[in-house]
């Protein structure tokens, strides 16, 4: 996977961040989460050194607010931000880019395992079954069988575990705890369940 940012790209996004208003460094995750729709969350080893080192070359400042540390722009860092615009247009065209990459990635992969899931359901309700019996007294000819009923619980069951699975990895991405680890574990899982049915 290539970086959402470029080398010294992050440091002047964050610099834009804290134009906006003064956070602390979670609320900086947070921020960027959101920004990118949960895309993309660096984690906290990604961003408190480069608030750090913002701070440490005078472009931010860190005041302690109880147990947390807030930062904000000096106005040497509006000043670096007026002198790199053009930077700042090139970084923000570039994130766009790269996260529309990171979910279509996440989509494809999801995407095809949830295809095959469905084509091996479909199969096993199409396998020979034993010669249905008449109705018995009182049972609408009509009743579903078997295997379409289990067919129909099962895409209901797919369809919620498909809403819960993405809440859920939205969740982790907005908190900045979504890796590839997990999304391979997720697709590796999905295949695994895939080849036991």
């Amino acid at each position: 996977m290539s970086p959402v940012f470029a080398h010294g790209h992050l440091r002047l996004y964050l610099l834009v961040l804290l134009a906006d208003r003064p956070m602390h460094g979670y609320e900086v995750i947070q921020a960027l989460g959101d920004r990118f729709g949960g895309t993309y969350v660096p984690s906290a080893g990604t961003v408190y050194p480069r608030l750090a080192k913002l701070e440490a070359e005078g472009l931010v400042t860190a005041t302690t607010d109880g147990r947390r540390t807030v930062y904000a722009i000096t106005d040497a860092g509006r000043a670096e931000l007026d002198a790199r615009a053009d930077d700042i247009a090139a970084v923000e065209n570039g994130v766009a880019d790269s996260v529309k990459s990171l979910a279509d990635g996440v989509r494809a992969s999801v995407g095809e395992a949830m295809r095959s899931l469905r084509a091996d359901l479909a199969a096993s309700a199409q396998a020979p079954r034993t010669k249905p019996t008449a109705p018995s007294a009182g049972q609408p000819e009509d009743v579903p069988s078997a295997g379409a009923r289990a067919l129909r619980d099962v895409e209901t069951a797919i369809a919620s575990f498909r809403q819960q699975v993405g809440a859920d990895l939205r969740s982790r991405a907005t908190r900045g705890t979504l890796t590839d680890d997990a999304v391979t574990r997720l697709r590796d899982g999905l295949e695994t369940l895939r080849r036991s049915l």
